[in-house]
């Protein structure tokens, strides 16, 4: 009969809440936002201890104490402190590979040498002075070994780009000297980035300047007697 709860129509039975699919989903994208500031927040503060005291001596405790969080809070994103390390080495080394895109693009080294220098020394100079922690995380003692691999790989790939660079630069040298100028090149880069890295302002472009002086005076005549002919 009319008026029974039996013959409740559609048009009169109880809604949800207009809008409720879409508060339903916005919700987990809160939180799936929250959690990504936080693992931010925590790898960042990792960065700062591992630079200030080194991978070995860190430890979650200060981590936590650095992101002004409690230790159990890290926990919940992070399981120990080399799960932390394998997460941030993991980023520093995907933006270090794309810096060393960018340092050795083709364009880069038709330039003289001097500006060849400039366009691949300040991309690799700038990555290290705003990711001190790489410096830290990859060159400590006692980080995991997966990091230890990449960087390694890393290492093999950048030996090869600078072998490359220098096979465009001077084309007629023998290959077993390319492969020592590589080395040297690299062996230059990597104690220069100690001096670098410790000093800052003046001082750290006065170090910078040396730098590329020193391979200038060291690359150019093999340069330019290979240009020449």
């Amino acid at each position: 009969m009319p008026g029974t709860a039996r013959d409740k129509s559609p048009a009169t039975a109880k809604k949800s809440p207009a809008g409720s699919g879409e508060a339903d989903t916005a919700s987990p994208r809160r939180r799936q936002a929250r959690g990504e500031r936080r693992i931010g927040q925590l790898l960042a503060a990792a960065a700062g201890v591992f630079c200030r005291t080194g991978y070995a001596a860190a430890s979650t405790n200060a981590i936590a104490r650095e992101a002004g969080v409690s230790p159990g809070t890290l926990y919940q994103y992070f399981p120990n402190k080399e799960a932390i390390a394998v997460e941030l080495g993991g980023q520093l080394l995907r933006h270090a590979r794309e810096t060393h895109g960018q340092a050795f693009l083709p364009q880069n080294l038709d330039l003289p040498l001097p500006e060849v220098l400039d366009a691949v020394l300040d991309p690799l100079i700038a990555f290290n002075c705003e990711n001190p922690a790489f410096w830290a995380l990859m060159h400590g003692s006692g980080v995991p070994g997966g990091i230890d691999k990449e960087h390694e790989e890393l290492h093999a790939s950048m030996s090869g780009q600078v072998r490359g660079a220098l096979h465009s630069l001077a084309p007629g040298t023998a290959p077993a000297e390319l492969d020592h100028v590589a080395n040297m090149v690299l062996g230059i880069f990597k104690s220069s980035l100690d001096l670098i890295l410790a000093h800052e302002g003046a001082e750290r472009d006065a170090y910078v300047a040396q730098l590329k002086t020193v391979l200038l005076r060291y690359l150019e005549p093999m340069v330019t007697t290979t240009r020449s002919r």
